[in-house]
């Protein structure tokens, strides 16, 4: 635990000193005041968050972190288990969503193995850093051992460390995982307290039949396991995921580091929830890229209190909704550094009588 505890230690409430200036700033370029609302609102928060009147927005960094889930012998998911494997060669051949919207956006993706079922080739552009060769079957008790899930976590802070030292402005969230968001609404159902049905979706498109099936496993392994809504590593042990304590890591290092992080969907979301639970001065730092089409990650989403960015029914994860938000956030960001003040641009200001 001591990584993991240095870290949150690290994490700084952030006192919004700039707020004022930032706001004059922005309210001196040439538009009506507040005209640019959530770019507005972001450059704000990046400004606070990096404490850097100017922030650079070059450096933009996804990490999407492989692995599997044992509850998937249950029958929760439209695709087997080999898929995880097959989609983490797909993303190192450049051929998968996120690689496209990561070129479109200029980021760099870092694929990391957490816990990946089968052995993965090595190659230069492959972290393996797997902590076990997939999650147990969370129907017969926990998915992971309790130290597992601390290792997970410092995993995830140790791999956002040493990319910081490549440059990193700006952070953005992504996963792969067959079964994730079974277990990712598990942990929804069991912090946010609300219903299984209620943050319980169809996944990779299962139907009608099999997302009652999905709902009655979830409220099986909840009532097996008994995780501990108040203890965030009790819950990532009993029913979580070797992915998603990677993404808790990656949040909770950025939010250390000053770094902003881009959340992106249900399984990102549930990563964030997790992060919230441990520290909960990492809501400032984290910026939900959209809302997914995955009924529980509103309910996530409302939990924490962040409004996302974009809503364009996306379902894919893998950092795809984050690549696309960071675009936003380097427009709001050109905005506040590049667009002329009335002064600069000869404009006549608003005349108030």
């Amino acid at each position: 635990m001591k990584i993991l505890n240095e870290t949150i230690g690290k994490i700084e409430r952030i006192d919004y000193s700039l707020a004022k200036k930032t706001q004059q700033r922005l309210d001196n370029l040439t538009k009506p005041q507040g005209s640019l609302g959530r770019l507005e609102e972001l450059a704000k928060q990046v400004v606070e968050i990096t404490k850097n009147e100017n922030p650079p927005v070059k450096n933009k960094v996804i990490f999407t972190m492989a692995g599997d889930h044992g509850v998937v012998k249950e029958g929760v998911s439209a695709f087997p288990a080999e898929v995880t494997a097959q989609m983490v060669y797909n993303f190192l051949r450049s051929g998968a969503g996120i690689n496209v919207l990561a070129e479109h956006t200029g980021a760099r993706v870092v694929v990391v193995d957490m816990g990946v079922a089968e052995e993965l080739n090595p190659q230069p552009e492959l972290i393996i850093k797997k902590v076990d060769y997939g999650t147990k079957n969370m129907l017969n008790g926990p998915a992971m051992t309790k130290d597992q899930a601390i290792t997970s976590v410092e995993t995830g802070i140790e791999i956002f460390e040493a990319e910081l030292q490549k440059g990193i402005d700006i952070a953005g969230t992504g996963e792969m995982g067959i079964g994730n968001t079974t277990a990712s609404s598990a942990i929804a159902a069991v912090i946010t307290g609300k219903a299984v049905e209620d943050v319980t979706g169809r996944g990779t498109g299962i139907d009608d039949k099999a997302l009652a099936h999905k709902i009655e496993i979830i409220k099986r392994v909840i009532e097996i396991n008994k995780p501990d809504p108040k203890d965030a590593i009790d819950v990532l042990h009993k029913i979580g995921g070797f992915e998603i304590g990677g993404l808790v890591g990656v949040i909770l290092a950025a939010a250390s580091k000053r770094v902003p992080v881009v959340i992106d969907g249900f399984i990102s979301g549930a990563a964030g929830l997790i992060a919230y639970q441990l520290e909960p001065k990492v809501k400032d730092y984290m910026i939900a890229a959209h809302c997914s089409v995955e009924q529980g990650h509103k309910i996530i989403l409302d939990y924490i209190g962040l409004k996302p960015l974009l809503n364009l029914d996306l379902r894919l994860g893998e950092g795809t909704g984050a690549a696309l938000a960071m675009n936003i956030v380097e427009a709001a960001i050109k905005i506040l550094t590049e667009m002329a003040t009335f002064q600069s641009a000869s404009v006549f200001k608003r005349i108030d009588n």
